[in-house]
């Protein structure tokens, strides 16, 4: 279903004095401070659009949060709707929290502006830690509920004995992301009915770290809307963002209903595409998981048939990341094979699905030695299917496989390194045709597709393989069968083939 563009005003001329002001700070703050804080600013276009998704007040009194405010880009975007005339709100009070003490005059410059402009508006700056004080406001009962919420909010690894870790528990979430801890802490401080925007990496689509946050989100809230960007590198590209991200609404105890989606090739939204799906299209009733799907119309009826519902668990298949961490045994480590060595196996070696070794001409080595201290990180010579791990995101495929036959090596071990995923079966090889067939399966542009919609990051972890649906082992054996018979293997021919089969 395709739905009208958003209808987009041209910017107010304080949001543009605000994004320059955000360009000019941008420019001047130290990069490794940035980093230390996890901080990057919204661009005008971005703070524009994310205003635009939130449902106008209706006469009512709107209590605004932005969390992590910076020099008050997203609120100044929300407050230009209200001078508009397109939000409506009778009132509006903003809780701003920044913790950096060198944007607060900015952020209070900006507030003031419009707080002198409309008697409608009045603020509050909160120079604390988000996190902190929102948790203990939670807690506490001390911060009234928010009825609209906006936010870009830091993006940061928190480790397992973190203050920010701890506090969260204490809220029952459990994260690793300084941005899923923001979002899931102010979906809590919404009020039923409130809607919350904010721009965040796409990682927590899938993956077992960010589970307990998209079971906050599914049973807090619905989502409403999501925005895709084309390019991951062109939304924040004043700071070398290369982090994949969305724009995500969320209606605080919302009752699942159609997902707006939409995308655009950058944060100008000049190619702005809309459509709609179903929830069961972006989060399936029967997924445990609850991984996040957000395909393309042509994709909205899903693209893996429910016949290929078989699990590597039913199969008998394991799927792990290479052992071998180079720089941990690069005593060890060849440039090309000798004796007392076995190959080394790196995704440079497997070129458009074939394995080639030994291979001239690459910075990595061709061979580890084999001794007791290295023992214990080899598999031994068999029939194994790999995929690499590592992509980029304009790569026209995220998923390639290739095969390694049991008689490839002379050798009674292998190595394979950390940089691809290894299909086995208890760390010894598989029956030759389902390795193959693996292979073929993983190929086809069926699975590349699926993978897509919930792997928004260039990263395909042995986790990701893991939850794809896979055919039952006679299809695969029939794959293989069928590799086998090939002197080469076109996309066409590997497309055609495995769609005869679903």
């Amino acid at each position: 279903m395709s739905l009208p563009l958003e209808n987009r005003q041209s910017a107010p001329s304080h949001s543009l004095e605000v994004d320059a002001k955000r360009r000019r700070i941008g420019t001047a703050t130290d990069r490794k401070k940035k980093s230390s804080l996890g901080q990057f600013m919204t661009p005008e276009s971005i703070a524009r659009f994310m205003a635009s998704l939130l449902p106008p007040a209706g006469g009512a009194a709107v209590r605004l949060l932005d969390a992590g405010a910076g020099i008050g880009s997203l609120t100044s975007a929300v407050l230009d709707r209200q001078i508009e005339g397109t939000f409506g709100a009778s009132t509006i009070n903003v809780t701003a929290f920044e913790l950096d003490a060198a944007l607060i005059p900015h952020l209070r410059e900006t507030l003031q502006h419009y707080a002198n402009a409309s008697d409608e508006v009045s603020f509050e700056i909160v120079p604390d830690d988000f996190l902190q004080a929102g948790v203990f406001g939670l807690k506490l009962g001390s911060l009234a509920p928010f009825t609209r919420a906006i936010l870009n909010p830091p993006y940061k690894k928190i480790s397992s004995s973190s203050i920010h870790r701890q506090l969260l528990k204490k809220i029952g979430l459990e994260t690793v992301n300084l941005y899923s801890g923001f979002v899931g802490l102010a979906l809590l401080l919404m009020e039923p009915g409130g809607s919350l925007c904010a721009i965040i990496p796409r990682s927590f689509c899938n993956g077992p770290y960010y589970k307990p946050f998209r079971e906050l989100i599914m049973s807090r809230g619905a989502i409403r809307r999501v925005h895709l960007f084309a390019s991951r590198t062109n939304a924040f590209a004043d700071d070398d963002v290369l982090q994949e991200n969305v724009i995500i609404l969320i209606e605080r105890g919302g009752v699942p209903g159609d997902v707006i989606l939409s995308s655009s090739s950058d944060a100008s939204f000049s190619d702005l595409e809309t459509w709609a799906l179903p929830p069961e299209a972006v989060v399936r009733s029967d997924d445990a998981d609850l991984i996040i799907h957000l395909p393309t119309p042509g994709e909205a009826e899903g693209i893996i048939p429910r016949n290929f519902c078989s699990t590597l668990v039913q199969l008998g298949v394991k799927v792990s990341t290479g052992p071998v961490v180079d720089f941990r045994l690069k005593d060890h480590l060849r440039a090309q094979p000798e004796d007392g060595t076995v190959p080394l196996l790196y995704p440079a070696h497997f070129v458009g699905g074939d394995l080639q070794w030994p291979k001239a001409g690459i910075k990595k080595p061709n061979a580890i030695a084999l001794n007791a201290e290295t023992q214990r990180w080899l598999y031994p010579a068999g029939n194994y299917a790999v995929v690499r791990r590592f992509s980029s995101k304009e790569e026209r495929r995220r998923v390639v496989a290739s095969f390694i036959p049991d008689d490839a090596f002379d050798t009674g071990y292998i190595g394979l390194e950390n940089h691809v995923n290894v299909f086995h079966a208890g760390r010894r090889g598989l029956p030759r045709l389902l390795a193959l067939g693996l292979g073929v399966y993983l190929n086809s542009t069926m699975v590349d597709a699926h993978f897509r919609t919930f792997n928004g990051h260039t990263q395909v972890n042995a986790t990701d393989l893991r939850m794809l649906p896979y055919p039952d082992g006679e299809t695969l054996t029939a794959m293989g069968r069928w590799a086998e018979q090939q002197n080469q293997m076109s996309q066409e021919a590997i497309d055609r083939y495995v769609e005869q089969l679903s």
